[in-house]
């Protein structure tokens, strides 16, 4: 699982790279006058400003729950990560698909290339520098998945941050290979429609990215629980227990990245006495936060009381 910390350490990693790496390519931009570059330029600002973004969700997440947020302040990482993927498809994708456009429009089959010697001196040093990054994010990542698939994990981390910034480091160093091939392409054929296409490809690339972040980060913000493997291992921890007749509805929802509200009616069997009761509800909260060290809040309604209550009647579906 991952940490708050590794998570702060790959953000951090990421905002400085792409600080670099934007101010050397709109420097290189200038100089080849190319169209992928000036997209690339855009792509790293946006993921410099992205990072900010994800490092602020990250500290208000850390705020104490206080009288107007009861529940603490965890999902606002999940919030800010969507205005990051809102931030990837409009401006780092819309902005690069408009470039590319613009560029095709203007030019014509005879339009004189510039030297493209800086641009690619630009994008060896950008490679270098989003390798960095990459690296650091990358391990981390797999560190934090253990024996899952990377798309598992991304579909069951209730963590963000650090799959944020995998994907928008592997985007990076994607685009960095769409705006080469741009460029070399168009000097090789002599074709400068390829350099206004390289853009409208990172431009399509950045949005798929968004496209995942937006819909990890809606599933968070609507309340997303645990997942069912999960859900049914719960019931049968809760129903081991000697003083449960059974387990009614179990509700579940992450009010932030390590932060889990479990929320069930239970049925005690016949015949358990008060403090027993007490004694059960002490030992149901203690196992579920051994197995689930993330759960925070364990609310336990007693559905029927003994010895004059009766019978539970079935978990609705």
């Amino acid at each position: 699982m991952a940490t708050q910390g590794s998570s702060r350490i790959a953000v951090y990693a990421a905002i400085a790279g792409n600080l670099l790496i934007a101010i050397i390519k709109f420097v290189a931009a200038a100089l080849s006058g190319s169209s992928a570059m000036i997209s690339e330029g855009i792509h790293s600002l946006v993921d410099m400003g992205n990072g900010i973004l994800v490092l602020h969700g990250l500290n208000t997440a850390r705020q104490p729950a206080d009288d107007s947020h009861p529940f603490g302040y965890g999902k606002s990482l999940f919030f800010w990560t969507y205005i990051v993927a809102i931030s990837i498809f409009a401006i780092g994708g819309g902005m690069s698909v408009y470039e590319g456009i613009s560029y095709i429009r203007d030019v014509s089959p005879d339009t004189p290339m510039g030297d493209p010697t800086a641009a690619y001196i630009v994008l060896g040093l950008s490679l270098m520098i989003e390798g960095g990054s990459f690296l650091v994010a990358t391990k981390l990542f797999l560190r934090a998945k253990g024996d899952m698939g990377p798309w598992q994990y991304i579909q069951h981390s209730k963590d963000p941050s650090l799959y944020t910034v995998v994907l928008e480091d592997s985007a990076a160093m994607l685009g960095l290979i769409f705006a080469f091939l741009g460029i070399f392409l168009g000097h090789l054929l002599h074709n400068p429609y390829l350099d206004g296409i390289a853009s409208i490809a990172i431009g399509l690339l950045l949005m798929s990215v968004a496209g995942i972040l937006a819909s990890r980060s809606k599933g968070l913000l609507l309340g997303e629980g645990v997942n069912p493997d999960q859900l049914a291992d719960i019931r049968r921890r809760v129903e081991s227990d000697p003083a449960v007749e059974r387990a009614g509805d179990i509700l579940t929802m992450y009010m932030g990245p390590h932060e889990l509200l479990v929320n069930m009616g239970v049925c005690f069997t016949p015949g358990t006495a008060a403090e027993q009761m007490h004694e059960a509800i002490r030992r149901i909260e203690a196992d579920l936060r051994s197995a689930y060290p993330e759960t925070n809040r364990v609310y336990i309604e007693a559905e029927s009381l003994p010895p004059e209550a009766a019978a539970c009647g079935p978990p609705r579906k």
